[in-house]
């Protein structure tokens, strides 16, 4: 097969949460250790970094490659989903996986894919695993997909755990309480195994707390060891002060991720950081300062805060869920504009009011939607919007929308892409 038609093979044959929803998840582990084996466990040859959370977990994986790549370490990076290439979400000091390691591997388990009928997420797992192990990096990156305790990626036993937030997403499937998602989402917490959490609130907090106490896993609050003092902007970077429990000097760091809700993710990298330092892992200042400040560069994040053009200037953002929202919304307050366009469209089997009722009422709107089966169509996003008092016109395409705001856009207002990972995954730079 040629590179098209193994990705076309992946994208049609293989279930596809991105494209179906949850018809697409298996739960269970038992294909993910059926593949697993059948590469003769590759899983148990790498070392690892273990992420899951509501939001933030995607920016944290970046920042944490980024920086151990800055201390010499060949890092791998598994992530989802992808916003334009499958490849990004399988990387090796920034270099996405090639073309033919994609094909090759695809062709030898083939025979395996067709006798379990496996998840797409589940192949793209043991894919990244098998490559990992093979290229013999020195630690990777592993983000969930979805939840902790049920999926694919929680085979592993990592260095460090990383719990970042806990919030309404996918509660059709990992529960109807911050509680309850806390528990699938602390799933990954490993007998004796440090793990970090990022900014939870106290009950799924609690929740997390005794799970780690049960597995006897030493658990490491961020914000209760790191606090930021000061932030502000400069050239499109955000420069964050931090103070350390117990020490007087704050640290200076430089973000060229510029949300402000960056700040949160950051204590969480440096919590990750100080628990790695304690196992042997070398990490120096100077390598935490460059890893922080080339985070976006190194790895090749986009869609966070992400400035796309100026005058008028363009953001996109793959907020998409009711937390996700409120930051941004938190970021809106401190921007300078006169007045703002936003471009969105959402999935279906999100919590899609929660969203809109949180929607500025005073922006225009430009309503549209991914071209994915689960996108919820512009026309309904439109009905769901008015109910709210939100006001605009419906488009195909987002890169229509886009062009319609920037016709109507003046030169110091602000248009905001946000709504989907997958809209802004469709946006043509």
């Amino acid at each position: 097969m040629t590179y098209q038609e193994t990705i076309d093979y992946l994208f049609t044959r293989l279930p596809m949460f991105s494209r179906i929803g949850a018809a697409a998840l298996k739960p269970s582990l038992d294909n993910t250790i059926a593949l697993c084996n059948f590469l003769h466990n590759p899983e148990t040859k790498i070392k690892t970094i273990h992420i899951a959370g509501t939001n933030g977990k995607g920016s944290v994986s970046h920042m944490l490659a980024s920086v151990l790549q800055a201390a010499g370490y060949k890092t791998g990076l598994y992530t989802s989903p992808h916003l334009k290439d499958f490849r990004e979400r399988i990387k090796i000091n920034g270099h996405m996986i090639t073309e033919d390691v994609v094909v090759d591997f695809t062709q030898h388990i083939q025979s395996v894919i067709e006798e379990i009928n496996p998840s797409f997420f589940e192949i793209t797992v043991a894919m990244a695993f098998d490559y990992f192990a093979k290229e013999q990096v020195d630690i990777a990156v592993i983000e969930t997909g979805l939840g902790g305790r049920l999926d694919s990626t929680n085979v592993i036993t990592p260095e460090v755990s990383i719990i970042t937030t806990i919030g309404w997403d996918h509660m059709n499937l990992l529960g109807d309480t911050l509680e309850k998602i806390a528990a699938e989402k602390g799933g990954i917490i490993k007998q004796n195994i440090p793990v970090v959490l990022g900014n939870i609130e106290a009950g799924a907090k609690n929740v997390l707390l005794a799970m780690a106490k049960d597995k006897q896993a030493d658990c490491i609050t961020a914000n209760e060891q790191y606090q930021a003092t000061e932030w502000s902007w400069q050239n499109h970077h955000l420069v964050v002060q931090v103070g350390a429990q117990h020490h007087t000097d704050r640290q200076t760091y430089t973000l060229d991720l510029p949300g402000i809700y960056q700040k949160d993710n950051l204590l969480t990298v440096l919590a990750t950081v100080s628990a790695l330092q304690k196992s042997g892992w070398k990490i120096t200042q100077e390598q935490l300062h460059r890893g922080l400040a080339s985070a976006k560069k190194t790895t090749g994040l986009h869609g966070r805060w992400e400035l796309l053009h100026q005058h008028p200037d363009i953001i996109a953002d793959v907020a998409h869920n009711e937390q996700g929202m409120q930051v941004l919304l938190q970021q809106l307050e401190v921007n300078n504009y006169h007045h703002i366009h936003i471009v969105t469209g959402m999935v279906a089997d999100k919590e899609v009011d929660k969203v809109l009722r949180l929607m500025p009422q005073n922006a225009q709107y430009y309503f549209t939607q991914a071209n994915i089966p689960r996108a919820l169509p512009a026309a309904d996003l439109k009905t769901k919007a008015e109910a709210y008092n939100l006001k605009g016109k419906t488009y195909n395409d987002v890169n229509v929308a886009i062009n319609v705001a920037k016709q109507h856009a003046h030169t110091n207002d602000l248009i905001l892409v946000c709504g989907s990972v997958f809209l802004v995954g469709e946006i043509i730079n």
